[in-house]
This record gives structure tokens, C-alpha cells and sequence, in this order.
């Protein structure tokens, strides 16, 4: 899935990390994600390069209007994080295709779960298979303040 031309018209998905535009995902997730207010460049520049990277990007001007990171052994498990599209593109079916393609990578892996957390986007994510734990009982967190 290094690139797929079509996920809408005008729009491709490339898991190329070269391609991430990292002063604006960071800018991004600072200033508009709620899950990473105040996230620092530095703190940011560390999780993309223990990640798997994912971005969309227009076809013809090559701005990058999403970005998605998976943090994963590439085997058995894998969490998906920080996807955000760019209010510009939202409504479009970006973000549920985008959601779908790094799925898709993930299964060519064999990795079994997939794990991630939202506040807000339940019905974006159930229309590409993700459902709540079914045994939440059994699932643990360590937080550090």
C-alpha cells in the first residue's frame, strides 16, 4: 500500500514516512486534536519514528490533507492513533476510506487486533469493522499524569 491513487477523486493514500509533512501534522495535532493539545515537536518527532506512517495526499499538489500512525510489532498486535483529516476534506469520505487502507496494510501483516481510542468518531470507525471491547473487564491501563 506504498500508494492507492483513488480513495476519492483528486486523492491517494502513501505509507511512504518521507512523504509525512511533519511540521503540519504536529501543527495538526497541537493546536486542533484533543487527544494531543500541547504535544510537543519533539514529543511528536519520536512517536512518527516509532510508528508506521500513513498520509493522504492531493494528487495534484501533493499537500497532505491526512495522516494516520499505527504503533505495532507488525505481527500480532497494533494500535492506531492519531488520525486526523484536515477540516478542508472532511465530508468527503476521506477519513472512513483512509481508516479502511491502513486496516487493509494491517491485515496483510496478520495482525489479529487492532486497537484505538475516540471520544467522538464511533460511527466513522464501525462502518471499517471497529466495535467496543466486547470484554472491557479484561483490558487494563497504566496512566502516567
Amino acid at each position: 500500500m506504498s500508494s492507492v491513487p483513488n480513495i476519492a477523486e483528486g486523492y491517494e493514500i502513501s505509507a511512504d514516512a518521507g512523504r509525512i509533512d511533519v511540521a503540519r501534522v504536529h501543527r495538526w495535532l497541537s493546536n486542533d486534536a484533543y487527544w494531543a493539545l500541547g504535544r510537543s515537536r519533539e514529543q511528536q518527532d519520536r512517536a512518527v519514528a516509532g510508528s508506521l506512517n500513513f498520509g493522504v495526499y492531493e494528487t495534484v499538489s501533493g499537500d497532505q490533507v491526512a495522516y494516520a500512525r499505527v504503533i505495532t510489532d507488525r505481527a500480532t498486535f497494533a494500535w492506531l492513533c492519531d488520525v486526523y483529516v484536515d477540516p478542508s476534506v472532511r465530508g468527503k469520505g476521506i477519513g472512513t476510506a483512509f481508516v479502511a487502507a491502513v486496516r487493509e496494510r494491517l491485515r496483510e501483516y496478520g495482525v489479529r487486533r487492532v486497537l484505538l481510542a475516540t471520544q467522538d468518531a464511533h460511527g466513522m470507525y464501525e462502518k471499517v469493522g471497529f466495535a467496543p471491547l466486547e470484554r472491557p473487564r479484561e483490558w487494563m491501563a497504566l496512566y502516567f499524569e
